[in-house]
């Protein structure tokens, strides 16, 4: 079976769905599924005509008769209903999360987006999704039939336990510096704890989002934490493992998360956690395993933080139970079986795609 993986952009980017893509690529042939990569133009979510003609010429081109074409939610869900049906092959929609749930947007740019997505997912012969949550959302508020969902978590690799930082706590929060992720709510909430011991490093991109990148750093000079908040930038492998391992406690300030792969990550690393409910984040860690807060909430979040910084016995039990949670995350070998199972599904239903 042959499936043609189009993702939009430069597949090298160090976020959660492009990492999720790379793991796809390499892993579904284990499932007896050959993939092939399909670029797409990197400017989606936000197309002009040029490239939709281009995405889908792309597309045709790649896909031979019998094939499946798997469309990143990236570039689905700004897919046109003309463009779709221009698309000689089933298709299977990945949605990480739904784009118009972007935080940051104009109301009535989420608005344009919901409906394009909300017609586009109509159109796929199945969709994927990275959690229950996303499930439950494309199912009641954008008419995807419960049928056709297919749930395919992220995998999270083994890790060995955090030691933490044996001197004053090391806090961690990682993700892309952009709107969603909210860090100016984590360095407001930092700034009326400055009586307390700790550091605080933020691991991520400043260019998605150079502007709200540029915000964050002016709102850490201003709340005089310079000589204690820490932007790294983009770390991978060893490097991004080793902030991890000498790591005290995990913050995730995000407004949304579709899943929250960094809070897997630091599960599978036994790292007491705090994160906000938004989106997905809330299932994906147990309450075990958490301090768990609105998000958007400043004066919650320091609450937490507060906490968990001032009571060691309190981030003992969280870590205990991140860890065993941690131990049961799926792999990203068990991720690709449930993408192949999806497939499959398609091709069994649709004699097109042999």
């Amino acid at each position: 079976m042959r499936l043609i993986f189009a993702i939009p952009g430069d597949l090298s980017l160090l976020t959660g769905g492009y990492a999720y893509a790379r793991q796809i690529l390499a892993r579904l042939p284990e499932s007896g599924i050959d993939v092939v990569h399909c670029q797409l133009p990197g400017s989606f979510p936000d197309p002009g005509p040029a490239d939709l003609q281009e995405a889908v010429r792309a597309v045709n081109q790649a896909a031979a008769p019998g094939n499946i074409v798997l469309i990143d939610g990236l570039a689905y869900g700004a897919f046109s209903e003309a463009a779709i049906r221009a698309i000689g092959a089933p298709i299977v929609a990945l949605c990480h999360h739904p784009l118009g749930l972007e935080a940051g947007l104009e109301p009535e740019r989420s608005r344009a987006l919901i409906a394009s997505e909300t017609k586009a997912l109509a159109l796929a012969a199945r969709v994927i999704v990275a959690s229950a949550h996303t499930a439950r959302i494309l199912s009641q508020d954008f008419g995807v039939p419960v049928s056709r969902i297919a749930i395919a978590e992220p995998g999270t690799a083994p890790a060995p336990r955090a030691i933490g930082s044996g001197g004053p706590l090391a806090l961690l929060a990682v993700g892309s510096l952009t709107a969603r992720k909210a860090f100016g709510v984590l360095v407001e909430a930092l700034a009326g704890l400055q009586d307390l011991e700790w550091r605080l490093s933020i691991v991520g991109g400043a260019h998605h989002a150079p502007e709200t990148a540029a915000e964050v750093m002016r709102l850490i000079e201003e709340c005089g934490l310079s000589s204690r908040v820490e932007c790294l930038g983009e770390l991978k492998g060893t490097a991004l493992g080793e902030v991890f391992h000498r790591t005290d406690i995990f913050v995730s300030s995000s407004l949304y998360e579709g899943y929250g792969m960094a809070l897997a990550e630091a599960m599978a690393r036994g790292l007491p956690v705090i994160t906000t409910t938004g989106g997905a984040a809330s299932e994906t860690v147990p309450d075990k395993a958490a301090l768990k807060v609105p998000p958007g909430d400043v004066a919650a979040l320091r609450e937490a933080l507060r906490s968990l910084i001032s009571d060691a016995a309190l981030r003992k039990r969280l870590s205990d139970a991140s860890w065993q949670a941690g131990q049961r995350l799926p792999r990203w070998g068990d991720t690709a079986s449930a993408v192949a199972r999806a497939v499959r599904e398609v091709v069994q239903a649709d004699p097109r795609g042999r």
